[in-house]
């Protein structure tokens, strides 16, 4: 478990679900001059946002430090990996940058929002990506050709947006309410609302949505129905982040508050209407900012075998696409000027070549 905090300290702590669940400090690291604001994790790094406008990078298979993301001017306000080669950057200088993650450079910068990004989600495909910020638009990018593709025009600014796990729909977090929309018809199915503003959203299944905000409790909403399946209190302060995992069939949440404590749960997704079980809980006696869960190599190599058993034709072919996407989209327009020049020269050798000939026999006799 990583967490972040406004004490500008990156916390990590190692639980072997195997064993007992029990919370072993791994580092305590100064991570930036500023509050941490976002972090993220793919099956090699983990990436922490800063209000002092960069992103650091840590290798957790060798546990160093591995450098730091400059191209923003801004608060790092969400980061979001998809797969292992690419990264997905929003800042308050209103930019989403797209990072190659094996050489670490900015494949593109796109110029997102006329204020600043507040949130960004990645479609399962690949394919998409949507952003809303503090201009009232949410919109929809086209990750296949690097451009917009839809822009929405929303009353009030929106602060979060998440793609649910099955991409076929998304939410949008508005103060204090949550809008579901279907991804075929791009219109609100349902709205949902709680009393306190809303600072943590995530997914649970393709239909179970976990939300926080600025009280002690956590709820559980079905987004066809839109009713409280479950609440509970979690915490002593607001809840700042919630991350969800699966292991060996087990549902687990994990929870941050401004308490200072990480708390992980377990949940029955066939009793959801009971209270989770709290597994372990740690103090970290800091005010905690954001969070998120690293999964060993091992356990993400036995998570991968599991979905490739259960995964059809279909998901097969969007593999396919995900695979040609890759070659065509996140590349740098210097690589396509690079090919164009490539081109242009083996034609022009094409060209010259009969007239060497032509030279050389006039020269010879």
């Amino acid at each position: 478990v990583v967490a972040g905090c406004y004490e500008q300290v990156l916390f990590g702590f190692s639980v072997p679900y195997r064993e007992s669940w029990t919370v072993v400090p791994d580092f305590t690291h100064h991570a930036h001059s500023a509050s941490l604001s976002a972090v993220a994790v793919n099956n090699r790094y983990v990436v922490t946002g800063s209000r002092d406008e960069t992103i650091q990078i840590y290798d957790m298979k060798k546990k160093i430090e591995h450098g730091a993301l400059l191209q923003h001017n801004g608060t790092i306000t969400c980061l979001e990996f998809y797969g292992t080669a690419h990264l997905l950057s929003g800042a308050e200088d209103g930019l989403i940058c797209i990072w190659n993650t094996k050489r670490w450079e900015c494949l593109k910068s796109i110029r997102a929002h006329k204020g600043h990004v507040t949130s960004l989600s990645i479609h399962p495909s690949g394919k998409l990506a949507l952003s809303v910020g503090t201009d009232k638009t949410l919109r929809t990018w086209n990750l296949v050709e690097g451009r917009s593709a839809f822009i929405k025009n929303l009353k009030q600014n929106a602060h979060i947006i998440k793609w649910s796990p099955d991409g076929e729909r998304y939410v949008t977090v508005i103060t204090n309410k949550v809008d579901v929309y279907k991804l075929d018809t791009a219109s609100i199915t349902g709205t949902i609302r709680t009393e306190k503003r809303i600072s943590s959203l995530r997914f649970i299944t393709d239909s179970i949505l976990a939300i926080a905000g600025d009280d002690e409790i956590i709820r559980f909403y079905s987004c066809d129905s839109q009713k409280c399946l479950c609440e509970f209190k979690a915490h002593e302060n607001r809840i700042k982040d919630i991350y969800s995992f699966e292991r060996e069939g087990q549902r687990v949440i994990v929870t941050a508050s401004s308490d200072g404590y990480i708390k992980m749960w377990n949940l029955d997704l066939n009793k959801i209407k009971d209270v989770p079980s709290l597994l372990c809980e740690v103090n970290t006696k800091a005010r905690l900012t954001c969070l998120a869960v690293w999964l060993d190599q091992a356990s993400e190599m036995e998570e991968n075998s599991g979905q490739v058993a259960a995964s059809s034709q279909a998901n097969e072919d969007e593999k396919s696409l995900i695979v040609r996407k890759k070659k065509v989209c996140w590349t740098d327009k210097s690589d396509k000027a690079a090919k164009r020049k490539r081109k242009i020269t083996l034609e022009k050798q094409k060209l010259e070549a009969p007239l060497q000939k032509k030279r050389k026999k006039q020269n010879s006799s």
